[in-house]
């Protein structure tokens, strides 16, 4: 077999194995939603619903409401260094942009979602 064969049949493979991860996986295969910074905010962004009464007044004199926040989060970034466990709950730490500074945010969620799926915004920075 000539190498101008082998590379022909090897790109055509290339080709038909791209194109079953592709219809396999769609766009999960191109982005990064798979990693544990993205499953975390993706996770944060679908459930935080509440807060802690002092985090809502902070919120509410740097004029922010949790629906603000909940729509930053995507851009956010996840200090897994950060992060700690007690008990049944974890305390996840993001660096949120924000119009005129960046906030940083610990949000507390159960560690089995099936429990509790909520997010909890326990305080801002």
């Amino acid at each position: 077999m000539t190498l101008t064969r082998r590379l022909l049949l090897y790109a055509v493979g290339l080709l038909i194995g791209g194109g079953l991860a592709w219809w396999s996986f769609g766009e999960r295969l191109t982005n990064a939603a798979w990693t544990p910074r993205e499953r975390i905010k993706l996770r944060v962004a679908a459930t935080l619903v509440r807060g802690t009464p002092e985090t809502l007044a902070g919120l509410q004199a740097r004029g922010l409401d949790l629906d603000a926040v909940r729509r930053a989060i995507p851009r956010s970034e996840v200090l897994l260094p950060r992060t700690r466990r007690s008990g049944d709950s974890l305390f996840y730490t993001l660096r949120t942009p924000m119009d005129p500074d960046t906030l940083t945010l610990e949000v507390q969620v159960f560690e089995d979602h099936r429990r509790d799926s909520t997010a909890t915004l326990v305080r801002v920075h």
